[in-house]
């Protein structure tokens, strides 16, 4: 008896070239921006695919097909399916933009498939909106449309649950809480180790992620955690995810950046302000910075962070197994290029006016790629977050106890 199998068919006309969006099908940096959280791509005939999400499912293939903004075709076989199944997009000019069929085949049925059927109409419909979006006005409905718990992450292992008298070793700790979020409202607050979502447990950061995925912004969850000993339940409603308005162009972008690079050179400036070489090369402890290697830190930032626009400008953005920055060897080289403080400062600024320059050459084939230019534009104007403000209380306690210490005195 044949296997049955299914095939699930779906079109959309988006208003944008057949080229963007075949290159939205190929190009690892484009899936990126719409469909998934990693991908590589090898767009050739048996090139390879691979596509992956935080919450752990993946998809691996090769590319059957293709044909130059006409058609993509690749096999697809996700983490847990039984036997590869195949996609095909076939990619049609109209008068309003570009038509895209998509069909998903040889989806088996049966208990070895479970829910597949559903789950693969269900994802990419989303997939295709999202696409839509991404590739007309460049928003990304995934994080627009992103409920926050309103947390910031810290490390939790054995050591912290000792620490804390947690009685379990597997949650989410928290570092401290978004001031105006829902998490500071159900009265959360720093060192508390969320263990469950509406009883759903989160292990880790990437379980807190999948639980929270699922739900919508506005909607009302249990959080159950630990607060030492105690185990505690609190409702919380789930905010939206505050976006930037992003620029219609790059000058405009270019004058909101360096507004934003002024105000928080200004606050380095008067942090930095008294402080000697003798004090800013003191280390508070063995696991602390001193206020060298903080600059330091922002130098690197500020590098990495044109690398990666460059990237963009390229739309051939690398991707890493993991976060490789923070090396002692790699700050202590930075500290040691320059004499003083006065000079790592320095470089600093010239850094944030390169990053400047490099905005305001943006390419206008890049700032017409809404996709990605809406992406940097949301990055850089994100008002939740500024590496050098992050920092600047590290750099006042790492002076103060040079100061307590009694160095440079």
């Amino acid at each position: 008896m044949a296997d049955e199998s299914e095939t699930l068919t779906f079109e959309r006309t988006v208003a944008a070239s057949p080229a963007e969006v075949y290159r939205a099908f190929t190009s690892s940096t484009a899936l990126r921006e719409w469909l998934c959280d990693t991908a590589t791509t090898s767009p050739r005939a048996n090139g390879h695919l691979f596509v992956g999400w935080n919450d752990g499912y993946y998809a691996t293939g090769h590319f059957t097909e293709l044909l130059q903004n006409r058609a993509v075709c690749f096999t697809w076989q996700g983490r847990g399916e039984p036997r590869p199944t195949s996609v095909h997009v076939a990619i049609e000019p109209r008068e309003q933009g570009t038509a895209v069929v998509l069909e998903h085949g040889g989806i088996g049925e049966g208990p070895e498939w479970g829910d597949k059927t559903a789950e693969f109409d269900r994802a990419w419909r989303r997939a295709l909106e999202n696409l839509d979006s991404v590739l007309t006005s460049g928003e990304d409905l995934r994080v627009t449309r992103r409920p926050m718990l309103g947390v910031l992450l810290a490390g939790f292992d054995n050591a912290d649950a000792a620490r804390l008298g947690v009685p379990v070793v597997e949650g989410v700790r928290l570092s401290g809480v978004v001031p105006g979020l829902g998490a500071e409202a159900a009265g959360l607050r720093q060192d508390d180790v969320i263990v469950s979502i509406d009883d759903r447990p989160t292990p880790d950061v990437v379980g807190l992620r999948t639980v929270v995925k699922s739900q919508q912004a506005g909607d009302t969850v249990q959080v159950t955690f630990y607060r030492g000993g105690e185990l505690l339940t609190a409702p919380m409603t789930l905010a939206g995810r505050k976006i930037p308005a992003i620029p219609h162009d790059a000058p405009e972008l270019l004058a909101r950046v360096a507004e934003r690079y002024a105000r928080d050179e200004a606050a380095l400036d008067t942090v930095l302000a008294g402080v000697s070489d003798m004090e800013a090369s003191y280390r508070p402890g063995p696991e602390e910075w001193n206020v060298k290697q903080v600059l330091a830190h922002l130098i690197q930032g500020e590098r990495t962070n044109q690398q990666w626009i460059g990237e963009l400008i390229g739309d051939l953005e690398a991707a890493y197994d993991g976060d490789g920055a923070n090396q002692e060897a790699r700050l202590n080289a930075t500290v040691n290029a320059f004499p003083t403080l006065a000079d790592m400062e320095a470089e600093l600024k010239r850094l944030n006016a390169e990053t400047l320059a490099l905005i305001d050459g943006l390419p206008e084939e890049f700032v017409r790629r809404r996709r990605t230019f809406w992406r940097l534009a949301r990055t850089l104007l994100d008002e939740s977050y500024s590496h050098i403000a992050d920092h600047l209380e590290q750099i006042r306690a790492a002076a103060a106890a040079a100061r307590a210490a009694g160095i440079g005195t």
